[in-house]
């Protein structure tokens, strides 16, 4: 039974790579790394393009390296804008994926880029919903703001929720 009272069936590689992402969280950023690395072997290059997406954007914040990091959000972003945007779950993933390239390009010390995909954060952030999702994705792009020395010093209201 795919479906059962209009939801739909689990999607087992989104579950999978949640799997690994909790370990992830609880410390194991290596094997993690190794995990997620076998299951971008398995989907391929051109897999779908919400798990590439979801899965680089993971990747990325298992990587030592500045470069792979960014090179892994920038594949995340490829992924998603392959998808569309009629996808909720890609609209709710761009403010987190510009965020991740604004930081990884301040990291490198592009701030010009930096500050580009924090106001591309910014405005995708309008799309989310008033929950603990959305509120940390406003946080954390008003902390960047704040790094990045962004706004003369005015405080970043986030953008409400599309009705």
């Amino acid at each position: 039974m795919a479906e059962r009272q209009g939801q739909a069936a689990p999607d087992a590689v989104l579950t999978r790579i949640g799997q690994v992402v909790m370990l992830h969280h609880a410390g194991d950023r290596e094997e993690a790394r190794h995990r997620l690395l076998h299951l971008w072997t398995e989907i391929g290059e051109h897999g779908d393009p919400l798990h590439r997406c979801t899965l680089a954007h993971y990747l990325a914040d298992t990587q030592d390296d500045p470069a792979d990091e960014l090179a892994w959000d920038l594949r995340a972003l490829t992924a998603a804008q392959e998808a569309g945007e009629e996808a909720p779950a890609v609209i709710a993933l761009y403010p987190s994926l510009h965020l991740n390239l604004a930081d990884d390009y301040a990291g490198l010390g592009r701030f010009d880029a930096a500050r580009t995909h924090l106001r591309w954060a910014r405005e995708a952030a309008g799309a989310l919903a008033d929950d603990r999702y959305g509120e940390g994705a406003r946080a954390a792009i008003g902390r960047l703001q704040a790094r990045l020395g962004e706004g003369g010093g005015a405080a970043w209201t986030p953008p409400r929720q599309r009705p």
